[in-house]
C-alpha cells in the first residue's frame, strides 16, 4: 500500500477527485447480513445502514470522512456496515454539506440537524461514530449536545471515532514527527484543505475545532488512530484533554497503521480488531438505560 500511494502523498486535489474518493471508500469489504435503505433526516439525505435485529429505539450517527471537501454516505455504507453488525444496531450516515460550497459552519449546523430529527422520531438512545473529518464533526456534535442539552428526552450514550481531525490550528507536533512516516498526508496539503473549510472562520473556534471545545459533561470516548499519521496528536492532546475535565475517555494507538486504517477490513487484522473494539464499546453502551 504504502508503494502505490507514495507518488500521491500529499497532492492537493480539487473538487473534481471526489469520485475517485468515493470509490476508494466504497471498495471495503461489503458484508452479506447488514441491508440499505437511502432515507431523509433532517433535511439530510443519507442511507440507513441495518443489521439484522434491531431496535427501533436505538441508533447510531455516523459521520463521514473526506477533509470536509469529499466523501459521501454512500461510498462509506460498506464500512460503517461492519460498525453496525458488530454493534448490533442500526446506523444512519447523512450527506452533510461539503466545502468549498458550503464553508464552516454547514457542517457541524447539519449533524445537529441530524440528531435532533433522531431523536424527534422516538430515537433514545444514540451513539456517534466517526472518521477523520467525521470524528471532528462527532466530537464537536457531541460537546455540543452536552451544552445545550439538544434533546433532553434522549440519550448520548457514547462515541468513538477513528483519527479524528480535532485540532485545525495544526499545531500538533506529529505534523513535523510523523511527517515520513505517514504515507498519505503532508501539513501544507491538509492546511489547504482546511482553508477551504473554514473560508475566513477562526480555526481554534470550538465547533471547527474540537481540542478547544466544551469537554465536561460528555458521555465515554473511545478513539483508534494509526501510529503513522500526522494526524496522531489531534488524538493524544484530545483524549488528554477530555480525561481532564472527567470525561471517560482513551485512546488506542495501532502500531505501523495508517490514516484510514480500518477501511482496509479483510486485508489488514489491524482493522478487524479495530472495528471489534469499536463495536463491543457500542454495544455495552447503547445498552445502557435510557432517560
Amino acid at each position: 500500500m504504502r508503494a502505490m500511494v507514495r507518488p500521491a502523498k500529499g497532492a492537493r486535489r480539487g473538487l473534481e477527485a471526489r469520485g475517485q474518493f468515493d470509490a476508494v471508500m466504497e471498495s471495503a469489504l461489503p458484508r452479506d447480513d447488514v441491508t440499505f435503505e437511502a432515507d431523509t433526516v433532517g433535511g439530510l439525505s443519507g442511507f440507513w445502514v441495518r443489521p439484522a435485529n434491531w431496535r427501533a429505539d436505538e441508533a447510531i450517527l455516523h459521520l463521514h470522512g473526506g477533509w470536509f471537501n469529499f466523501g459521501s454516505a454512500r461510498a462509506y455504507r460498506h464500512l460503517v456496515g461492519h460498525i453496525a453488525a458488530r454493534a448490533g444496531t442500526r446506523a444512519f450516515i447523512p450527506d452533510y454539506r461539503l466545502a468549498r460550497e458550503h464553508p464552516f459552519p454547514a457542517a457541524p449546523d447539519d449533524v445537529l440537524a441530524c440528531y435532533r430529527a433522531l431523536a424527534a422520531s422516538g430515537v433514545h438512545r444514540i451513539a456517534l461514530t466517526g472518521d477523520s473529518a467525521g470524528g471532528n464533526l462527532a466530537l464537536g456534535l457531541a460537546s455540543r449536545v452536552a451544552g445545550e442539552a439538544a434533546a433532553v428526552d434522549t440519550a448520548l450514550l457514547g462515541i468513538a471515532v477513528l483519527s479524528p481531525i480535532t485540532d485545525l490550528t495544526l499545531s500538533g507536533a506529529s505534523y513535523e514527527t510523523r511527517a515520513d512516516a505517514d504515507p498519505l498526508f503532508t501539513r501544507p496539503q491538509v492546511a489547504e484543505l482546511v482553508q477551504s473549510y473554514l473560508d475566513g472562520a477562526d480555526a481554534d473556534h470550538p465547533l471547527a475545532s474540537p481540542l478547544y471545545g466544551r469537554l465536561a459533561g460528555m458521555p465515554p470516548v473511545r478513539i483508534h488512530v494509526g501510529d503513522d499519521e500526522v494526524l496522531l496528536d489531534d488524538s493524544r492532546r484530545y483524549v488528554e484533554r477530555a480525561a481532564a475535565a472527567g470525561v471517560d475517555a482513551r485512546l488506542d494507538v495501532w502500531m505501523g497503521m495508517p490514516h484510514g486504517f480500518p477501511g482496509s477490513i479483510g486485508r489488514l487484522k489491524a482493522a478487524a480488531q479495530a472495528l471489534d473494539a469499536v463495536g463491543a464499546f457500542l454495544a455495552e453502551r447503547l445498552a445502557q438505560a435510557g432517560p
